[in-house]
Order: structure tokens, then C-alpha cells, then sequence
């Protein structure tokens, strides 16, 4: 009986060391499935803010980051965490706009304030649009020639034809989803910059010290740097897909009613929009530093050439075989990735605009069947970007100059995104807080200042 009860002792402790073993594990794997819900959930959060963030490093961005980088080395860096908070802020009061209105920004202002200033709102962002797009074909063009020993026009042509045909056959946010994975080239900055090494310290020192010199070429860049990050087509565009996103939740059964902009849905708008701006300025702020640690240090201070800036991410690639080329082919790969992302962004953000302004059909949701108005003006703004370059402009000034113009744009319009986020007719209880106008108004002064002392440079020759 001694023997049998002892067994039984040792069996029992045994079947508790097994439960309390698979109990453990069971535990475990609950863990890691709740996790990666919560992972899931988070994507599905992403959206309108993510695609804009990506498209705000578009060919024009890179190309002003990376001469800021290699014309005055760190010496820019200070601009980064003056200028995040501005585009956080401008951003979330555009996404709020279209959540709480149902409708996106030239259709509020039609519907709120006069033609005129419609009219000019609507001009601004579809100029500025165009010289964007433009500069952003040559730029595919002129990356396309490190590789392709064809005509420069060729490329631009063939480029713009693609992007029209992804556009009208291929289902947006498909499109979109394949496009923001050619992003990830960007990380070859970061990467570029740690691999080189750095002395942080003095990189955090000239990060928060703000370091102004007064001559036409640094304001001239600093001009470009906030104009390529707080840009028109952002705003226009992110408060329209905002509001194709609401219909996509059920929020609204179409576009222009009033949405149900539940709690829920505004915080994830915020996660989104937080998200989207904190990944296209860290990215920036890396491609600033590689291009100083890399162009910089060695005496490359002008970029002529697209081969000039993708000599930046060489230290990348160094001792493989053809460092050079295979330098090259990251570089060209997040040009062309990011330029066949934002040129419908763009192109997309005039023709939300225009569409809203004559009371057409809109949204890339719907078919070109039913919003023919809508997508002809895609084409047509696609089209006369791709015209600037049978002009002979370079294709890296041009870059530079474009986000020159969309700091200047950005003003008139910053002062209409304010206006319109403090109208209780337009945003109710939503409309802006202490916060947000204070932010927005900010930014709206440093806009209007550095393109009034850039405009006094000019006038005085420095």
C-alpha cells in the first residue's frame, strides 16, 4: 500500500508539473497572439497619415535634404525639431477638417467662404502641383540615365504614361501598398549614417542650437527644407483621403454628408497622422546627416547630378564589388519608388481640389466610368508637369526651386487651414483648441517670415 501510495504521490506531483508546464505555455502563446492583434490592429489604424508621410519624401524632398547636408553639413540640423512639431500640428488640423466635415478642403472653402479666395486657394496648390510633378518625372528621368543609355524626354514620357495607367487600372490603395514597401529603400540614409559613424554629441549639439546665417543661399535652402515638409498638395490631399477613408469605415454613406467622427475613429486619425509625420521626419533628418558625414566631409558641396547624390550612400555598399553601382541602384530604386508615389499624390491632391471646386465626382474609390472629370484632370495635371521639362531645366535645381515655390504657396493657404479650423459652422465642437491654433498660427509666422526674408535677400543681392 506504501509502494502504490507513493507512485500515486509521484504520479500526481507529475500531472501537476505538466499542467502547471502547459498552463506556462498556454499562457505564452495567449501572449504573443494578444500582441500581435494589438500589431494588427495598429496597421489597420494606418492609413491616409502613412501614405502622406511617405509622399512627403518625395524625389523633391530627398534632392533639398541632401543638398542642406552636403552645402552646410550639420549646419541645418536645428531645423528639424522647430519644423516637426509645425507639420505634426498643420497636418492633424487638416486630417480633423475632413473627419468632422465629411468633405475636403476646397469643398469647405466653396462652400464657406468666397469664389475669390477659392479660386486662389485652388490655383496655388495646382501650380505649385505641377512644377512638383514635373520635377519629381526629371528627376525619375535623370536617375533612369545612371543605368539606361536613353533620351532624358523618353524616360519622362515613359514614366508619365506609367503613372497614368497605374492610376486608371489599378485600384488606388493597392497601388499605394505596393509602393510604400519601395520606401524602405529610404532607411539606406539611417543605416548609411550610422555606418559611417558619427559624433553624435556634436550631431544632438547642432540638432538644438539654432545656428542662422544670413546670406540668399541659406535662406534660400531653409526656404525649400519647410516648403518640401509643410507642403500644399499635403493638406489638400490628406483631408480628401480622410475623407474616403471615413467611407470606407461606414462613417458616411457618401462623400459631403455629415460623418459620424466618432472618438474612436479621431484618435486613430491621430495615430495615423502622428505616425506618417514622425517616419518622413526622422527619415529626413538621416538623409541630412548621411549626406554631411558623406558629401560634405569630403568637399561635395553642390549637387549637379544624380550621381552626385547617390555617391551619399556609398559607405553603404563599401567593399562589395561595383560599390559604386550598386549605390546607384539603391539610390535610383527610393527615387523611382517614392516618385511613382507621389506623383499621383500630387496630380490626385490638384484634381480633389478642382473636382471640389466644380462640384464633380470625386475619389480614386470610385471608377473612371464614374468620376471621368475627376481622373481627365489626373492626366492633364500628370501631362503639364511632364511638359516643364521640354523647358531644359535641370533636373536638380528644378527639385531644389520646387520646394522653394511650395514654401511660398504654403502661406496663403496656412492662413485658410486656420481660418477653417476655428469656424464653429464648419468643425462644431471640434473646431481648433489652444493647442492646435497655436500651432497651425506658428507655423503660418515662420512661413510668412522666412519667404519675406528670403524675398529681402533676393532684393538685396547678399
Amino acid at each position: 500500500m506504501d509502494k502504490a501510495a507513493k507512485r500515486l504521490g509521484a504520479a500526481e506531483k507529475k500531472l501537476q508539473r505538466g499542467l502547471k508546464k502547459n498552463s506556462h505555455k498556454a499562457h505564452n502563446i495567449s501572449k504573443a497572439m494578444l500582441k500581435h492583434r494589438r500589431f494588427s490592429r495598429f496597421l489597420r489604424v494606418l492609413g491616409p497619415g502613412l501614405v502622406t508621410g511617405a509622399a512627403d519624401d518625395d524625389p523633391s524632398g530627398i534632392a533639398t535634404y541632401s543638398q542642406a547636408g552636403a552645402g552646410f553639413g550639420y549646419g541645418l540640423l536645428w531645423i528639424f525639431p522647430f519644423m516637426y512639431p509645425l507639420l505634426l500640428g498643420v497636418q492633424e488640423s487638416c486630417a480633423r477638417i475632413g473627419a468632422i466635415s465629411g468633405k475636403g478642403l476646397a469643398a469647405v472653402i466653396k462652400d464657406h467662404y468666397s469664389k475669390k479666395v477659392l479660386f486662389a486657394c485652388v490655383a496655388l496648390v495646382v501650380i505649385a502641383n505641377t512644377i512638383n510633378i514635373g520635377a519629381d518625372l526629371g528627376a525619375m528621368a535623370a536617375t533612369t540615365q545612371l543605368f539606361v543609355d536613353l533620351p532624358f524626354v523618353l524616360l519622362a514620357v515613359g514614366y508619365a504614361v506609367l503613372i497614368v495607367m497605374l492610376v486608371l487600372l489599378v485600384n488606388y490603395k493597392t497601388y499605394a501598398k505596393v509602393l510604400k514597401w519601395l520606401a524602405i529603400t529610404l532607411f539606406a540614409y539611417p543605416i548609411t549614417a550610422l555606418l559611417v559613424g558619427q559624433d553624435w554629441p556634436e550631431v544632438f549639439r547642432q540638432t538644438f542650437t539654432i545656428n542662422v546665417q544670413m546670406n540668399f543661399n541659406t535662406v534660400y535652402i531653409i526656404v525649400g527644407m519647410l516648403g518640401t515638409t509643410i507642403s500644399p498638395y499635403l493638406f489638400f490631399w490628406d483631408t480628401s483621403e480622410v475623407v474616403e477613408e471615413e467611407r470606407s469605415n461606414r462613417n458616411m454613406t457618401k462623400i459631403g454628408e455629415v460623418p459620424k467622427a466618432t472618438k474612436k475613429f479621431l484618435h486613430n486619425l491621430r495615430i495615423d497622422n502622428f505616425v506618417g509625420m514622425t517616419l518622413a521626419s526622422v527619415t529626413a533628418w538621416f538623409i541630412v546627416i548621411a549626406c554631411a558625414s558623406t558629401l560634405y566631409k569630403h568637399g561635395i558641396t553642390e549637387i549637379n547630378t544624380a550621381a552626385d547624390a547617390a555617391k551619399a550612400i556609398e559607405p553603404l555598399v563599401q567593399g562589395f564589388p561595383n560599390a559604386g553601382l550598386i549605390a546607384k541602384l539603391i539610390f535610383s530604386i527610393g527615387i523611382i519608388g517614392l516618385g511613382l508615389l507621389a506623383v499621383p499624390v500630387l496630380a490626385g491632391s490638384s484634381s480633389y481640389a478642382i473636382s471640389e471646386m466644380l462640384g464633380w465626382r470625386e475619389g480614386l474609390y470610385r471608377k473612371f466610368s464614374r468620376a471621368l472629370g475627376f481622373y481627365l484632370v489626373i492626366v492633364i495635371a500628370t501631362l503639364a508637369g511632364l511638359a516643364i521639362n521640354f523647358m531644359g531645366i535641370d533636373p536638380i535645381e528644378a527639385l531644389i526651386f520646387t520646394a522653394v515655390f511650395n514654401g511660398i504657396a504654403a502661406v496663403p493657404l496656412l492662413f485658410m487651414i486656420a481660418k477653417v479650423g476655428n469656424n464653429r459652422r464648419v468643425m462644431g465642437d471640434y473646431k481648433n483648441g489652444l493647442l492646435s491654433n497655436t500651432i497651425v498660427r506658428l507655423t503660418l509666422a515662420v512661413m510668412t517670415v522666412a519667404v519675406l526674408v528670403l524675398g529681402w535677400a533676393f532684393l538685396k543681392g547678399m
